[in-house]
């Protein structure tokens, strides 16, 4: 009998850790920033602007530092860190219009641009919530009018528009009202820490600041102390300064809120940004050009992920990871199946446990449409009419290749030793190119994705 019930005893303490393994899943906050670039943070080196906040959460965590968007501009990086997916799947390459700059400059009719994603998409908050998790949006949505039909619980001051218009009050096109001269980005952030204060049970929170998009409204208390500081590699704007300090403060009023909760160490906190800095405002040296173009400066990202019982602090890794990546690894931590979303990215689960150091696969970039020239001054794109022209890239090891459709012109760099895409080694490394170009048409031909061919008969050439 006395056996038999420390059996049952077993058994039963059994259940219960089975049990509490089960359904202890942790909150999921991704903190997606607007236009910050690889280099505008003070973990990722750099000294003008300060980011105190963001750096000590960066250190409890893993730092990635091949991290990339899945496009340089916002919306189809969005919509493809939502859904998993390639652009080629959702149809979003550009905001608004694909007939971006002077027609006459344009050799080829692009592909058409899909604006709002379809809502049939089972995207993150979707999934999330279907599986007993609350979900708010806080801030910059722009893959639709309204995120409560996209699986949101919760929507704070999220629409189609890509920007704020003022970050004063009135915001104008930000469906939010603040205090007497509130800041947009601290108003965007008191509304969050209220939704953690009110929400029971399991949330996911998609913190996605306006900040540090333009326009280039400063915080006017800090702006004296940029302008007397120092600037260096092409980050002297004072007054893009105080937004970025400004938005370092709030992801510390973030974190201080999860601390007092004692609910840091049951988060999962996924940090990165949309696509490049914007180049004119901020630059990324020694990586070439910024937001809008597939050279480095554009796409590649400031990337930490942070989960104190699963994730050691200090960590660091090389390896090339995309924003498709977040939703297969969300699924992962928070142990949901969802084997028919058909994901292009892939579970890093592993390599943030450190159990692998290796991720073999190449990582793919679709424009077929055009966007022109931020300004034609200074700029480091492939010509001065365009932050990029339609085209293809493609990253395999240490290795990426440009492929642009006007004129079958092929780049090729190696990134460990040129970071910068400065030497070309397409004619020097004839092997090397055919085999990125096969990995590149192979990928065309798999997820059917649009070439544009048709030339344009207003293009008079780029005089």
């Amino acid at each position: 009998m006395r056996i038999c019930l420390v059996f049952v005893a077993l058994m039963l303490n059994y259940s219960c850790q089975l049990l509490t393994e089960q359904t202890e899943r942790p909150n999921v906050i991704l903190i997606n920033v607007d236009d910050m670039g690889w280099k505008d943070v003070g973990f990722m080196g750099s000294t003008y602007y300060e980011t105190p906040n963001i750096d000590n959460l960066s250190a409890l965590g893993m730092v990635f530092s091949n991290a990339y968007a899945a496009s340089a501009n916002c919306a189809p990086s969005r919509a493809c860190l939502m859904t998993g997916q390639w652009t080629t799947r959702h149809g979003i390459y550009t905001v608004n219009s694909s007939e971006r700059g002077a027609s006459k400059h344009r050799k080829l009719i692009p592909t058409k641009n899909t604006r709002t994603l379809a809502p049939d998409f089972d995207i993150i908050p979707k999934v999330l919530k279907a599986n007993g998790y609350r979900t708010c949006h806080s801030g910059k949505w722009h893959l639709s009018k309204n995120p409560l039909e996209y699986g949101f619980d919760v929507n704070i001051g999220g629409g189609h528009n890509g920007h704020p218009r003022s970050y004063y009050p009135p915001y104008k096109n930000v469906d939010l009202e603040g205090n007497e001269g509130e800041y947009l980005t601290d108003l965007v952030m008191r509304k969050s820490l209220e939704f953690i204060d009110t929400v029971q049970g399991t949330f996911f929170l998609n913190y996605a600041p306006y900040a540090v998009h333009t326009p280039i409204h400063p915080v006017e208390d800090l702006l004296s102390k940029y302008e007397q500081k120092e600037g260096s590699d092409g980050q002297t704007n004072a007054r893009y300064a105080t937004m970025v300090e400004n938005l370092d403060k709030n992801i510390g009023l973030l974190v201080n809120k999860l601390k007092e909760k004692e609910l840091f160490e049951h988060t999962l906190i996924i940090f990165t940004s949309d696509n490049g800095g914007l180049y004119g405002i901020t630059k990324q040296k020694p990586l070439r050009a910024g937001k809008g173009s597939y050279y480095e400066g554009g796409i590649r990202e400031p990337f930490f992920v942070v989960l104190p019982k699963k994730i050691k602090h200090n960590g660091h890794s090389q390896v090339p990871v995309s924003h498709m990546d977040i939703f297969p690894t969300i699924l992962h931590y928070t142990g949901i199946e969802a084997k028919d979303l058909n994901l292009d990215g892939k579970d890093i689960s592993r390599i943030l446990e450190e159990q692998e150091t290796v991720l073999d696969r190449p990582l793919f970039w679709h424009f077929p449409v055009y966007l022109g020239a931020f300004q034609r001054h200074d700029n480091e794109n492939r010509d001065s009419l365009f932050r990029t022209r339609p085209g293809s890239a493609v990253r395999y090891g240490d290795w990426k290749l440009h492929y642009y459709f006007e004129d079958d012109g092929v780049e090729l760099y190696n990134l460990k030793e040129d970071i910068g895409e400065q030497v070309n080694l397409a004619d020097a490394k004839p092997e090397k190119k055919e085999e990125l170009l096969n990995y590149l048409e192979d990928w065309w031909a798999q997820t059917n994705a649009p070439i544009p061919r048709t030339l344009n008969p207003e293009y008079e050439g780029d005089k």
